[in-house]
């Protein structure tokens, strides 16, 4: 299957890559158990697909998911798009985000360092320090731009003031936050302000974090230590709801010959060139129906049924547990 007709770019930066990338997040345990070997095989799967952008985070495995990325494209560099992050504690010690400039110059160093790269392509804050102004973080940021140790700048979970008053300091070529069918208001909201700068918009968790994609009917549907056990959106009557949401779709994808998951990926990249998803996945055949998306075409009467199918703000629960909430969209 061809990518190559659904290039997009990055912001302003010169970096193309398939309107599709991966998310790599999974490959390291946060939904249930993987193995080193299955990881390194669904990236280079990717990759042999002309899949290039390759989306991680220091923080995913404790480093662990930027190492298995530098054996999955050891002797292939040429071919990947890599893009990873810094600064997000995750809770601990009561702090979410750490934004403070030798955070970044730090991070950047150990991530260059697993990753064994000279250069990140794209460097993401992940989350936004509400305690250090995005100016110092992202003027810490421009430096290593400078330096030649990245090459693009990028923001993860940031609202529309921060992406403007960061991207005075330094160009912003991305903006990651989440956007899917299910969860679209803040993300539409973002993408006023990203087009008018420019900013191309990386939307993670575009299935639902699995929902979308139809295969979810209850919590058994998850396995010991999958972190969507602890979701919102997963437990009790709102899982209900939402898989009944998503039953929605069932009738358009049989029209469209294409799945669930593959019709919700084609809607959100029919939202505009500016849009990139990174859907997450920990198994090649997942992989593979994710790109089979790029192939699926969508006429404005069936955006408008898909869209209606599933109303904005229609989808029961918070995206994230309650104590993260005061962590994104900052």
């Amino acid at each position: 299957m061809s990518t190559t007709k659904k290039l997009r770019q990055i912001g302003k930066s010169g970096i193309e890559t398939p309107a599709i990338g991966l998310g790599c997040m999974s490959l390291t345990g946060t939904y249930g158990a993987s193995t080193d070997e299955a990881s390194i095989d669904v990236i280079r799967a990717a990759l042999d697909n002309g899949i290039t952008l390759l989306d991680s985070s220091d923080m995913y495995g404790d480093g662990k998911n930027e190492e298995l990325i530098a054996q999955a494209v050891k002797g292939r560099r040429d071919q990947a798009v890599i893009a990873t992050k810094f600064g997000n504690l995750g809770g601990r010690g009561g702090k979410f985000a750490d934004g403070k400039p030798e955070t970044v110059i730090r991070s950047c160093e150990a991530s260059l360092k697993r990753l064994g790269v000279e250069t990140i392509d794209l460097y993401y804050q992940h989350r936004i320090d509400p305690d250090v102004p995005v100016e110092d973080t992202v003027g810490a940021m421009a430096k290593l731009v400078q330096q030649g140790k990245v090459r693009a700048l990028g923001l993860s979970e940031a609202n529309p003031e921060t992406i403007r008053r960061a991207h005075k300091v330094h160009p912003i070529s991305a903006v990651q936050n989440e956007f899917s069918l299910l969860y679209r208001n803040e993300a539409e909201e973002t993408r006023q302000t990203t087009k008018d700068l420019g900013i191309s918009f990386v939307a993670y968790s575009p299935l639902g974090r699995s929902l979308l994609t139809a295969q979810v009917t209850d919590a058994s549907s998850f396995g010991t230590g999958d972190a969507r056990l602890r979701h919102p959106r997963f437990s009790g009557d709102n899982l209900a709801r939402n898989v009944d949401l998503v039953g929605r779709l069932k009738s358009i994808a049989a029209e469209k010959h294409c799945t669930p998951g593959q019709l919700a990926l084609a809607w959100l990249l029919a939202q505009g060139d500016d849009v990139i998803a990174i859907p997450g996945t920990k198994r090649r055949e997942r992989l593979l129906e994710n790109i089979g998306a790029l192939n699926v075409e969508l006429n404005a009467d069936d955006l408008r049924r898909i869209a209606e199918a599933i109303p904005k703000g229609a989808a029961a629960g918070l995206r994230y547990p309650e104590g993260q909430m005061g962590s994104v969209f900052l």
